[in-house]
């Protein structure tokens, strides 16, 4: 830890992973650091900052001496008082010539306790700030199940047996084989066969014993009640008011309440056209495929051993799915897209691949993002995503049928959009203009990914780049705006880079003394041309400034009238 490092820590403030403790009137305790440290330890491991206010103020250790401010005496200190030994990494700091200690701890697989049996986690509390609680024996398999120690799918019922499985439900089972497009040699066995091959149950004396994936998806209602009380699905329709119109509880297996909620889903969708050409293109209110890929996520993906249920919410203008758990572990906001597949459940992710119910390639996120960009509507949106549940929100309500119909066309022309392509053509379609930065960001893939896949949109006539350099930008290509029926949008946003580049010039001038060809092209992006255009038209347009020196010398100053 250095001391760039610690400055971009102190700046963000304090987090589930980062903690400051205020030693400026009193020492912090070696069992008040232990605890914490255990904490960390036990959530998403940190790094506690000694000498450091609340609020982020670098206040210092002036108390601490000696031993107390030996970096391997505390690492020792947190070693022998944790349970198991906790390694650490201390290091001792001048920031400002202010001492601090930094003490960084890595997320341990294992749950950890104080020597005394204590053990904490960390957690966001009502106010929003981050503290350290009880960590009790009921959250330890949750935990487990987090950091992928065990996967409680895989786990066996013992007390159940091959006849615990609904028939009605293994019908299902092969029917959504047949239809989903499955491993169709599964049909050829017999039932006890198919379990076997899909690992739903083990051989145990003789006898078949289910897992909790076999229960979850072929079991009778009444033992998965008793042995999965955490299992639960609603339907639920709200109208305008908030008033819950419709409100079905859902305790079957899996391979029925699939079928159910799709049938739901089906009789609510409904449909508009756009006319491309010859063709009529439908436009439902939400993408069957995004739907549906969004429903098996939070069923696949949901902790099964907390306490909660998935909610499936149609309101008047979007989709709300939930399921309790939060992303798997290392899955975020800023990497969703891109990070590999990590699902919460291994065994039973993979039987839903194999029976063909999820994405074989494990990226069903790109399915749910694409089925919303292509119907002309709003990205998903997981940002009311948070610690105990994932939250996503598909929105409805009018969308861009012309938006859509140029991307079937790009489809039916055998030029399929790519999901990066969709996000930055949806951004630009939504914000006007683009940066690299900006697309990097949202593709989450960064720059130089980015500029590659806009240079390909160039290439296509779909986008053209306004700029050069470190002020180049990107928008819609005049093409594409007349396919959007919105010519005059076009005008408006190619237009507004002169006002824009005008503006920002003057706001230059008026905090520095004078302006030159060079700093234009690096400030508006322009060549040499350009700016030695825009410069001398900025003379004739704006009598306050004036054009200074000759040749190589010249510049421009605001002179106020």
């Amino acid at each position: 830890m250095d001391e760039d490092q610690i400055r971009k820590i102190v700046t963000s403030g304090e987090s589930l992973d980062r903690e400051f403790k205020s030693e400026l009137h009193r020492l912090q305790t070696e069992d008040e650091i232990v605890s914490d440290i255990v904490a960390m330890a036990n959530t998403n491991g940190g790094v506690l900052l000694l000498g450091v206010e609340d609020d982020g103020t670098i206040t210092g250790t002036p108390k601490r001496t000696g031993p107390q401010s030996d970096p391997a005496k505390i690492k020792a200190t947190i070693y022998t008082k944790t349970v198991p030994n906790i390694n650490t990494r201390v290091t001792v700091l001048q920031i400002d010539e202010i001492r601090i200690i930094s003490i960084e701890v890595d997320q341990y697989p294992e749950i950890c306790s104080t020597s005394q049996g204590k053990a904490l986690k960390r957690i966001i509390n009502t106010q929003g700030k981050p503290e350290s609680v009880p960590f009790y024996p009921r959250d330890h398999l949750s935990r487990r199940i987090h950091v992928q120690a065990i996967d409680l799918t895989a786990e066996l019922v013992d007390t159940l047996t091959f006849e615990s499985f609904n028939p009605v439900a293994l019908s299902w089972l092969r029917r959504i084989i047949q239809t989903r497009k499955g491993e169709q040699t599964l049909l050829e066995l017999t039932d006890e066969d198919l379990v076997k091959a899909l690992k739903l149950v083990e051989t145990k004396d003789g006898g078949l014993i289910p897992n909790y994936s076999g229960l979850l998806l072929l079991g009778k209602e009444d033992e998965i009640r008793k042995h999965l009380p955490s299992h639960e699905v609603f339907f639920q329709v709200i109208d305008d008011q908030g008033d819950v119109r419709v409100n079905d509880v859902l305790h079957s297996p899996l391979a029925i309440i699939l079928q159910e909620i799709e049938n739901r889903f089906s009789a609510r969708n409904s449909e508009r056209e756009v006319i491309v050409g010859l063709f009529r293109v439908p436009i439902p209110d939400y993408s069957s495929e995004g739907f549906r890929e969004a429903m098996m996520n939070a069923i696949v993906h949901r902790d099964y051993s907390k306490t909660g249920s998935v909610f499936i919410q149609w309101q008047s203008d979007h989709l709300l799915i939930t399921n309790p758990g939060g992303f798997p572990e290392g899955v975020t906001l800023d990497n969703l897209l891109i990070h590999e597949p990590k699902p919460r459940n291994p065994r039973l992710a993979e039987i839903f691949r194999r029976i063909g119910l999820v994405e074989t390639t494990g990226r069903g996120v790109d399915k749910i993002y694409i089925g919303q960009i292509a119907y002309g509507r709003p990205v998903p949106d997981y940002t009311r995503t948070d610690q105990d549940a994932v939250r996503i929100v598909l929105n409805g309500g009018e969308s861009s049928l012309e938006f859509a119909a140029l991307v079937f066309e790009q489809d039916r022309n055998g030029k399929s959009l790519t999901l990066d392509e969709l996000l930055i053509l949806n951004a630009l379609h939504t914000e006007r203009r683009i940066t690299t930065h900006e697309a990097g960001h949202l593709i989450q893939k960064g720059a130089n990914a980015a500029k590659a896949t806009l240079e390909r949109l160039i290439e296509r006539g779909l986008v053209q780049g306004i700029g050069e350099k470190s002020g180049r930008h990107y928008m819609l290509s005049p093409k594409v705006y007349k396919r959007l029926n919105e010519s005059s949008q076009y005008v408006r946003a190619k237009g507004f880079d002169r006002i824009q580049q005008e503006q920002m010039i003057i706001t230059w001038l008026k905090a520095h003394p004078r302006i030159t060809r060079s700093d234009v092209m690096e400030l508006c992006g322009l060549s040499k041309g350009q700016a030695s255009r825009l410069l001398i038209s900025m003379t004739e347009k704006y009598s306050e400034v004036t054009r200074e020196g000759v040749g190589k010398g010249t510049s421009y100053v605001w002179k106020d009238s």
